[in-house]
């Protein structure tokens, strides 16, 4: 397993501990995360994403999607069948899963849908305004007026 040290960046950031803390725990996964159920993360436009999970076998009602403290997270709890099967193959799982997404500052949740066996969760990234980018304008009149500049030297006592 490789170890990274984010020693320094702790050292010279102010407010980032969220970041270091989110890169601390992405280092210690070792690819040992579980792989059910299969996910993509598409980008569909400058500020638009959609999570698509397979959760083949599951009725809505038994899949719960939240978000809190910038966490999505994406949950399948499959009820206890009434009978056991007697399988001689049995290559669809239907087990409970739990599966967790950091999302970025100013990202929203703009929706959920099962189709066709896929959960598709639709995420925009609302920026507010005071954050925008913004244009100031040049004003080319008159310079207001200033003080005029002491020049008068200093003494070094």
């Amino acid at each position: 397993m490789r170890t990274v040290d984010f020693s320094n960046l702790y050292r010279s950031t102010v407010g980032f501990d969220r970041l270091a803390g989110m890169l601390n725990t992405m280092a210690q996964l070792d690819g040992s995360s579980p792989a059910y159920p299969p996910y993509n993360i598409e980008h569909l436009a400058e500020n638009q994403y959609r999570v698509t999970m397979a959760v083949a076998g599951f009725a809505d009602s038994e899949l719960s999607v939240e978000v809190k403290e910038g966490v999505l997270t994406i949950s399948g709890r499959k009820a206890e069948a009434e009978r056991q099967a007697n399988y001689l193959h049995q290559g669809i799982a239907a087990r409970s899963f739990e599966r967790r997404f950091q999302l970025a500052d100013h990202m929203e949740i703009h929706g959920a849908r099962l189709e066709n066996g896929l959960l598709h969760v639709d995420i925009q990234r609302v920026i507010p305004e005071e954050k925008k980018a913004r244009r100031i304008a040049i004003d080319v009149g008159s310079a207001p007026s200033q003080k005029p500049i002491d020049a008068t030297p200093l003494r070094v006592a």
